[in-house]
């Protein structure tokens, strides 16, 4: 066959079989215990902190760069969205209050303004 035309070689094909098994055996390992399994307190404690560590590791550099450059104006409607998102969830505590007045904040001035 035509190698343009979609000949995969043996080796391709193995290989996305094996990568396809070892995915199902690891995801569905805890299921093969006949008995409860728990986690060591000291990793059950670290995953108190992993949501709000991932959360920061996106939204951080979301905030503070672009492509790839931190931002070197203050004209910028991340910079009052996020802190008009702050001082809302300092506020009131309240999660989707703080989504709401961020981007009540930043439309109108990304739009509007185009910062």
């Amino acid at each position: 066959m035509n190698p343009a035309l979609g000949q995969t070689d043996i080796w391709t094909v193995v290989t996305i079989i094996g990568l396809a098994l070892v995915t199902v055996v690891t995801r569905s390992f805890f299921f093969f215990s006949t008995k409860p399994w728990r986690l060591p307190p000291w990793a059950e404690r670290g995953l108190h902190y992993a949501p709000i560590a991932a959360l920061a590791a996106v939204v951080i550099p979301e905030v503070v760069m672009t492509q790839g450059q931190l931002i070197s104006t203050f004209k910028d409607a991340r910079l009052y969205a996020v802190a008009a998102g702050a001082l809302w969830f300092y506020w009131r505590r309240g999660v989707l209050g703080t989504i709401v007045v961020g981007m009540a904040v930043y439309l109108p001035l990304h739009i509007g303004l185009r910062w």
